[in-house]
């Protein structure tokens, strides 16, 4: 949420009225951000990226907008785990299988995201995935696999994603159809040190994390762009959204031995509780990245 002293404005999304930071992006820009102010801004290593995606207006639940949404400076921490493929088929809607990794093993991941500088101003979030088969077909294919543990392209429902501002979470809700919440949520990722909270309802702890970063490598811009297919259902209809990281600082650590989850108590610790993970087998952190996400659009989903 926008700090105390932080003025606000109130703007319309699809009949939902939210407060936004008076001056920031989103107050003076709408989403038609200007890229050669924001490469101005001393926390964006350029713009280069979003020059080569024109924008686009379409009409959405929100109302219309321009998609895709630009962050321009971000960072991420993901946590990949092992879950037993049965517990995670009882939170998948039946349309979609999990990825596995072997029979009866499948993979999921507990994810937090701070966006400095973003179309709709800063925020941070958090998320429980699953990783799922790619659903434009129906036989898993290795590739798929491979593409999925190097982080090249995955395939996810989500179960939990909190967020920490009133127009992520009305976005994200209606517009996306994404399972989010506001709460309080303190994501800090640098090169030495991530770390992690989100608040339950009563201030508590749902989930923390906290664990040094691994070694990160610099990556010019464009040379090494990842992407994530979102499946959520958006008035009975599947949809898949896409978003493009555009990856400038990242590393990976292989069975990660002193990563510190607090597991507390809250929807995303019942969401994690509930695939019943057994280790964690790769940690990955972006210290500084770059994100596109794309309106949903329909997509369909093989009958299982």
């Amino acid at each position: 949420m926008p700090s105390p002293k932080q003025e606000t404005v109130k703007v319309d999304l699809g009949g939902r009225t939210v407060t936004v930071p008076k001056g920031g992006l989103y107050d003076r820009y709408r989403m038609d951000t200007d890229l050669d102010e924001v490469a101005r801004d001393p926390r964006v290593s350029g713009v280069d990226f979003f020059r080569e995606l024109p924008k686009t207006r379409v009409d959405s639940p929100i109302g219309p907008t321009l998609t895709p949404n630009f962050y321009y400076r971000v960072s991420t921490a993901r946590l990949t785990m092992l879950a037993p493929s049965r517990a995670i088929r009882s939170r998948l809607p039946r349309e979609l299988a999990p990825l596995e990794v072997a029979p009866g093993l499948g993979l999921i991941s507990v994810m937090f995201f701070r966006y400095d500088v973003c179309d709709i101003d800063f925020y941070t979030e958090a998320a429980i995935g699953i990783a799922v088969r790619p659903a434009r077909h129906g036989k898993l294919g290795f590739f798929d696999l491979v593409a999925a543990l190097k982080n090249e392209h995955l395939d996810s429902y989500v179960l939990s994603l909190p967020v920490s501002t009133e127009i992520a979470q009305v976005r994200g809700h209606d517009g996306y159809g994404f399972p989010k919440w506001v709460t309080g949520l303190d994501v800090d990722i640098d090169a030495q040190r991530t770390t992690a909270r989100v608040a339950n309802d009563a201030g508590g702890t749902d989930l923390a994390l906290s664990t040094a970063t691994p070694a990160q490598t610099a990556y010019p811009s464009g040379k090494r762009v990842s992407s994530l297919t979102s499946y959520t259902s958006l008035n009975g209809a599947w949809h898949s959204t896409l978003s493009q990281t555009n990856v400038l600082s990242a590393g990976t650590a292989l069975v990660p031995r002193d990563v510190s989850l607090q597991v507390g108590e809250g929807r995303m610790a019942g969401d994690l509780r509930s695939l019943k993970p057994i280790r964690t087998i790769q940690f990955d952190v972006v210290s500084e990245g770059q994100l596109a996400l794309h309106m949903p659009v329909p997509t369909s989903v093989h009958t299982r």
